[in-house]
């Protein structure tokens, strides 16, 4: 059942959970500046010290799933098409970990305890409560956090690439950029941020624990997914997890791997990373796929100053 960005100018600093404030600027240039687009990395402040860094996803498109070259594919995988993710979004930098769990539910439910490891033994039913708690406390502060779509995952996980994994296709290079089966010299889950990160700087997307998304899963989605912001099936008995994990195969690190499992699911393998969706965002809306002929080469509406 189960398958497995750029100079920061301005860090946007959240005060405790006890009460969410808007960032200060730094400066007179930067208060403009950040009054005409959004700081590239914020720090949420969870309260005793602990904070949960985001950076900042520029809206773009890009071919989700994998091409019919690729001889490791499963059919969940195609057809490989095209998506545009229109709005920007935070997304954080690494999973959440056992001690920003902690500090926002007020306890660990891990079995492999550290607190810069990754959160584990959550389900997705788990993760709506942590956003809840998250969500409440930082209401009318921000935009809402959130589980990334599966496109809106799997979006940041490519930062641009088309290769099998962000950082190519060569396997052996696997060990500088994920913890799975060939690369954790018999460990289980690490500390975040110990590989090297992808192209927008994030961290552990290949490797270390599942990540849920919010979508229900269906293995013939792809075939009916709309090109703008797709927000999965309506409907399903299963959850989707992205990200490989420390008992992977490079096989299950791959960028369009997809797995599930059931709302209630809790597994020593799967965690969560979590998306803040900006103010202005609104809920996608499914709009008609692109016409034939167009042009279907990754862009990004975000340049550097």
């Amino acid at each position: 059942m189960f398958r497995q960005v750029a100079t920061v100018t301005l860090v946007l600093l959240l005060t405790t959970l006890g009460g969410f404030a808007p960032a200060t600027a730094q400066s007179s240039k930067d208060a403009g500046d950040a009054s005409k687009s959004p700081p590239k990395e914020i720090a949420v402040d969870l309260g005793g010290g602990v904070k949960l860094e985001m950076l900042l996803i520029p809206a773009g498109g890009f071919l989700m799933g994998s091409p019919d070259s690729d001889k490791r594919a499963t059919p969940d995988e195609t057809p490989q098409h095209w998506v545009r993710i229109n709005k920007p979004f935070y997304m954080g930098k690494y999973p959440v970990t056992q001690e920003q769990w902690e500090t926002v539910m007020g306890s660990n439910p891990s079995q492999l305890k550290g607190p810069k490891n990754p959160v584990e033994m959550i389900s997705w039913d788990d993760c709506q409560a942590f956003l809840g708690k998250l969500n409440a406390k930082a209401s009318g502060q921000g935009g809402r956090f959130a589980l990334p779509t599966e496109a809106q995952w799997e979006y940041a996980c490519r930062a641009g690439s088309t290769t099998k994994y962000y950082f190519g296709d060569d396997e052996s290079q696997l060990g500088d950029y994920a913890w799975c089966n060939a690369t954790s010299e018999g460990k289980t889950s690490h500390p975040v941020g110990l590989k090297k990160p992808n192209a927008w700087g994030l961290y552990d997307m290949q490797g270390n624990v599942w990540e849920l998304c919010q979508d229900w899963y269906d293995d013939g989605y792809y075939v009916l997914s709309p090109a703008d912001d797709p927000a999965g099936p309506a409907e399903g008995t299963d959850r989707v997890h992205r990200g490989g994990i420390w008992t992977n195969s490079p096989t299950g690190c791959r960028s369009a791997y997809r797995t599930y499992s059931p709302p209630q699911f809790r597994d020593c393998r799967q965690g969560m990373r979590i998306i803040r969706l900006l103010p202005e965002t609104a809920t996608p809306a499914n709009k008609p796929a692109p016409t034939a002929g167009a042009d279907h080469t990754f862009f990004t509406d975000w340049t550097d100053p």
